[in-house]
């Protein structure tokens, strides 16, 4: 597998956007909806999965790589940029939430980076997104992401998006970090995931946290962002008006007072 060499640029700090430069013939595939700009000489064109089974592979190979992206919860479709000009042309593409873009080498990586469902932003032709499923019945239960989770692999640039601020861990063989199982991005292959009960009632019942942790166990390298997308969609959707435009504090002997005594006013 050779994935085309591309040169890039992360530009921003909470809504951040990836430019890469593409020599002439170069191909960069990306998720339909994160496009942001692109110069004159740079053609879109609508693909069948990853488009790594592009060539050669038949319809039936096209529709095995589309299939996959589909059980990870993403569109059968990907869009890939083209230079089909003489010179070096950019092209942008947007994160889709506050956040950071984490750029993977996967050589880096021994060829694989595994991470959550839709966190895929972009990568050069010949790199593979497909599935990675898990053979842990608690793990596919409990663990937030399912049975399936997304793989990368190649030897080219990929780009995944987190949430809010990223961490990155380097395990030693042996060592476990506990996680919340929102709050991961994406690990190397040689780790090793599994989620654990909490433990005890009152934490059970009122902790606020789940019933389940995330256990990663190294060797290997681990990402993990601050604000996964569920969270902050529960807080914004917990915070919007109801019963016809009412806030939450309208309700109580306050009413609007409210906002001025809790000091919840991050809404």
């Amino acid at each position: 597998m050779q994935a085309h060499e591309i040169d890039y640029q992360i530009f921003g700090e909470e809504m951040q956007y990836v430019e890469i430069e593409l020599d002439p013939q170069e191909i960069v595939i990306a998720e339909a909806g994160s496009f942001m700009m692109m110069e004159n000489n740079i053609q879109m064109e609508t693909i069948f999965g990853d488009g790594s089974q592009q060539q050669g592979s038949g319809l039936f190979g096209k529709l095995l790589s589309a299939g996959k992206r589909v059980l990870t919860g993403e569109s059968l479709f990907m869009t890939a940029f083209l230079n089909q000009g003489n010179s070096k042309s950019k092209v942008s593409f947007a994160s889709p939430y506050p956040g950071k873009i984490l750029p993977i080498d996967l050589t880096e990586f021994q060829g694989k980076f595994i991470c959550q469902k839709s966190s895929f932003l972009c990568a050069a032709k010949g790199v593979s997104v497909g599935i990675e499923f898990s053979q842990k019945l608690g793990r596919g239960l409990f663990g937030g992401e399912g049975f399936i989770m997304q793989k990368i692999e190649g030897d080219g640039m990929a780009f995944v998006h987190s949430g809010g601020t990223m961490a990155k861990k380097q395990l030693a063989p042996g060592e476990i970090l506990k996680v919340d199982t929102g709050c991961i991005i994406g690990f190397t292959k040689d780790v090793d995931y599994d989620i654990e009960f909490i433990g005890g009632i009152k934490n059970s019942i009122f902790g606020g946290e789940g019933l389940f942790y995330a256990t990663l166990k190294g060797p290997g390298t681990v990402f993990i962002q601050s604000l996964p997308f569920s969270r902050l969609a529960d807080r914004i959707i917990a915070s919007a008006p109801r019963s016809g435009g009412n806030s939450r504090e309208e309700g109580s002997l306050l009413g609007g007072l409210g906002n001025l005594l809790d000091g919840d006013n991050r809404f």
